[in-house]
């Protein structure tokens, strides 16, 4: 369950400030309620379809669905070369995944880029070439875990590129997550009021009123378990 809901957090880019960022581009013709369904909902469309088409290929050459990022490089490129078509079909794979990744990175920089524009009153050009620089200088370790650094062990016996997915699905996202939910509904930070009126502003599905208790208790303890899991994996 630890590795589902932090593969969600992953997705859905919460608890790391990017939805926060895009939710804050929203006009106040649409519900932020509304919008955060439509998300989901198609998140979670496209990792069924992925799902369908990636693991009946593993099972149908032998090979392991849960490979790592060797299943991307190593596995399915494999299967590409067995399959009729394969050329097309691996092109145009990695094409989507091209497109994918893109996205990722958007929604991962835009929240630093913006916080840069924010903090520091920088123009969007000179934060997105400072932060493109320092992301490409950060990523070399990551890199290297591959090849040159590729028997380096950091936590549990875990790669380069193995230890900051840890650090991130496992403690960064979640705690995040539970950090903005504590800041959005106790008095200690935004208030339930002020989040309750924010998020039902415009046309579309709004939060009842009895949620107050389900934000306030029980999705914080869902959160505080999932850390602990993940801290104990």
């Amino acid at each position: 369950m630890s590795a589902a809901m932090n593969q969600a957090f992953f997705t859905l880019s919460v608890g790391m400030g990017s939805m926060e960022i895009f939710g804050s581009y929203i006009d106040k013709h649409h519900s932020l309620p509304g919008e955060s369904v439509r998300i989901a909902a198609l998140d979670t469309i496209v990792a069924i379809m992925a799902g369908m088409i990636i693991f009946p290929a593993c099972f149908a050459y032998g090979l392991r669905p849960d490979a790592g990022p060797s299943l991307l490089f190593i596995t399915l490129p494999n299967v590409f070369m067995d399959m009729t078509g394969g050329l097309i079909w691996g092109a145009l794979f990695f094409l989507f995944m091209t497109f994918a990744s893109f996205s990722t990175v958007l929604a991962v920089c835009e929240n630093i880029i913006s916080f840069c524009m924010d903090t520091f009153k920088w123009g969007r050009k000179k934060a997105a070439i400072i932060n493109g620089f320092m992301v490409g200088l950060l990523s070399i370790p990551c890199a290297l875990g591959f090849n040159v650094w590729e028997n380096i062990t950091i936590i549990g016996n875990r790669g380069v590129l193995d230890t900051e997915d840890f650090l991130v699905s496992n403690l960064i996202l979640p705690i995040g997550s539970l950090i903005f939910l504590l800041f959005c509904v106790t008095k200690y930070g935004w208030g339930f009021k002020n989040f309750f009126e924010e998020v039902n502003t415009g046309d579309g599905m709004k939060f009842p009123v009895w949620v107050k208790g389900y934000f306030q208790w029980i999705l914080p303890i869902m959160l505080f378990v999932i850390i602990v899991q993940g801290l104990i994996q």
